[in-house]
């Protein structure tokens, strides 16, 4: 899983074409929660790092079904960046038709809505932070459609099942992860 990029070309790609803070930070999310799949799995922490970061780089500039991550993957290729880097990302929508065969796939699918979600769910707390962010408050937030109503909770449900992995403690397992980076993301 040889990668011939720097997280710095990485991050100066995701600057290039994402402006917003917000998306820049679930980039950084999902970085985390990558780089900590990868340390579970005994995968290559700065392949699946950089998938997490890129992800969703082109969404800002593209953000319909028909462009994303289509677009992204296009600029990816011109960057050099491998066929398997590519089909990663095309694989975290299902709308893309692309399946998600491999661990890094099923890694990004699952930690992609789920980090939406937990930072959704640190900003409601008092301290707006991860520190006293607990699962039991994620679930139960889970249930009320109208929190953060954009995050596809079926997505989040099928990524850990995907994984092989209890809700209950993927919901904890991208906490902790998000909180090694909780000072980049404002929480």
């Amino acid at each position: 899983m040889e990668l011939p990029k720097s997280r710095e070309e990485a991050l100066a790609l995701l600057h290039e074409y994402t402006q917003g803070p917000g998306l820049r930070k679930h980039a950084y999310a999902v970085e985390a929660a990558m780089r900590a799949h990868a340390r579970r799995v005994l995968e290559d922490e700065h392949a699946f790092g950089l998938v997490g970061l890129l992800h969703d780089f082109d969404y800002e500039r593209w953000p319909s079904l028909e462009d994303h991550p289509f677009r992204g993957s296009e600029i990816l290729e011109a960057q050099g960046y491998p066929d398997w880097f590519r089909r990663a990302i095309l694989s975290h929508g299902d709308h893309t038709g692309v399946p998600r065969e491999s661990v890094l796939e099923k890694c990004l699918f699952a930690s992609d809505e789920l980090c939406g979600f937990v930072t959704a769910c640190a900003l409601v707390t008092p301290a707006k932070s991860l520190a006293a962010l607990e699962v039991p408050s994620v679930r139960k937030r889970m249930k009320d459609k109208a929190f953060a109503r954009s995050v596809n909770r079926d997505d989040i449900v099928k990524g850990a099942a995907d994984l092989g992995i209890e809700l209950e403690d993927h919901v904890a397992f991208v906490i902790a992860a998000m909180r090694g980076v909780a000072p980049e993301l404002g929480l």
